[in-house]
């Protein structure tokens, strides 16, 4: 009997899902989730963490999703290998479960640091699904020491989720500035000192050596105490079972524009595919929410026989804290890579506009977010900028920079 196999349930999995169904309202689906809970908005896991938002509200989807959708899921289960040639999974049950067409959905995994001492730490967590949110809020108290170790999207976010609960945070990162592979020196700065403002400290260039029971021995000599340590370190792609069925592999699963892998009949999507980044013009990772959807989407369409490509996937980021936001995309050229800076700033913001060969290949907002998806269309359709009047862009997100026939194809006639 035919049948799509999806592992991994998350927004990958619910757009794969909704892609097959566009186009196929029979055939069954299982989806493989190795959480026991149905899709849900990870990002929000910090809100819930902070007492913002509950568990039965950050969904990704309706309650009877799956069931509209005539999908079987199979909660608490990991897929430990797939065989491409005979077509069918092997779960960590031991039960096997033949495909016609395979979805590789399964996100990405935590990295542990090898720190000396790891193991005297009781209280250790990670900060990746709505489980670790529940673990670290049942663990926090208002006397509570916590050492974050991880200064980017994943660990600032953990830390202020946590801010106004204990008595302290340190912040912990190699790299000079927090989230330093989106934000440049400046902005990471007005990002930092938002959460320094509320009960944040960073020891940045610098990271734990080892730990005894409550003290962590920094590189730089400094002895920090605590009584918590979360793991933020960054992630690596879940590939595994993609390569049990032969399928090349890099950092991520190899994907085409139709999102199939190098094995016929097995496709992926979301933080474990690597695919084609548009405005680098390179593969890379794209681990972000609106990505993987739209991956999954692709990737479903295209099991269930019909003809789609994702060819706009670029990186994007949306973070802010305390009611700064900082938002970037695409990617940034320097002047001795051929790249122009266009730069405009206000009290209390700053609109960077990146461009190269005649295009917008990236921005970095630091407290400016109106009408974002101007720029993020420019760059995912690859605009020739002298088609518009950018000069009018530099300034401002406005359509009145498109002419009458762009307006009308692109914004629904919006003057």
């Amino acid at each position: 009997m035919s049948e799509y196999v999806i592992i991994g349930n998350g927004a990958a999995a619910a757009g794969c899902i909704e892609g097959i169904r566009s186009v196929d309202r029979k055939t069954p689906i299982t989806v493989i989730s190795k959480e026991n809970r149905p899709a849900y908005c990870r990002p929000l896991i910090s809100y819930y963490l902070e007492g913002k938002a509950v568990p039965e509200r950050i969904g990704y989807r309706e309650a009877d999703f799956y069931q509209k959708n005539a999908c079987n899921v199979l909660y608490g289960k990991s897929a430990l290998s797939v065989d491409g040639e005979k077509k069918y999974v092997t779960l960590d049950s031991g039960e096997t479960l033949p495909y016609t067409a395979l979805c590789i959905a399964a996100g990405s995994s935590p990295i542990m640091l090898p720190i000396a001492g790891i193991e005297k730490v009781k209280k250790l967590f990670t900060f990746m699904t709505l489980d670790d949110a529940t673990a670290i809020k049942e663990a926090v108290g208002k006397e509570s020491r916590v050492l974050i170790i991880g200064a980017g999207l994943i660990g600032l976010k953990c830390a202020e989720g946590l801010c106004e609960s204990v008595k302290s945070i340190a912040v912990c990162d190699l790299a000079a500035r927090v989230l330093s592979s989106i934000l440049d020196d400046e902005c990471a700065a007005l990002m930092q000192k938002k959460l320094e403002e509320h009960n944040a400290s960073f020891m940045l260039g610098d990271t734990v050596e080892g730990f005894e029971e409550n003290e962590a021995l920094m590189r730089s000599g400094k002895k920090v105490g605590f009584d918590i340590v979360i793991m933020a370190a960054g992630v690596r792609p879940n590939t595994s079972a993609a390569k049990t069925a032969g399928a090349e592999v890099n950092r991520g699963i190899i994907v085409n524009d139709r999102m199939e892998s190098t094995v016929r009949g097995i496709y992926a999507a979301g933080d474990c595919a690597e695919g084609m980044d548009i405005s680098l013009g390179a593969r890379r990772v794209l681990a972000i929410l609106p990505n993987a959807y739209m991956q999954g989407y692709c990737a479903g369409v295209n099991m269930a026989g019909g003809e789609y490509v994702f060819d706009k996937g670029i990186p994007m980021n949306a973070i802010g804290f305390f009611g700064l936001h900082a938002l970037s995309a695409g990617s940034y050229f320097t002047k001795e890579q051929g790249g122009e800076i266009y730069e405009e700033r206000s009290e209390g913001k700053i609109r960077r506009l990146f461009t190269k060969d005649n295009r917008l290949c990236g921005f970095m907002f630091i407290g400016d977010t109106d009408k974002i998806g101007i720029y993020t269309s420019l760059i995912r359709d690859r605009v020739p900028l002298d088609t518009i009047n950018f000069d009018l862009l530099k300034k401002s997100a406005t359509f009145a920079a498109f002419s009458p026939e762009i307006r009308g194809k692109k914004f629904g006639g919006v003057v």
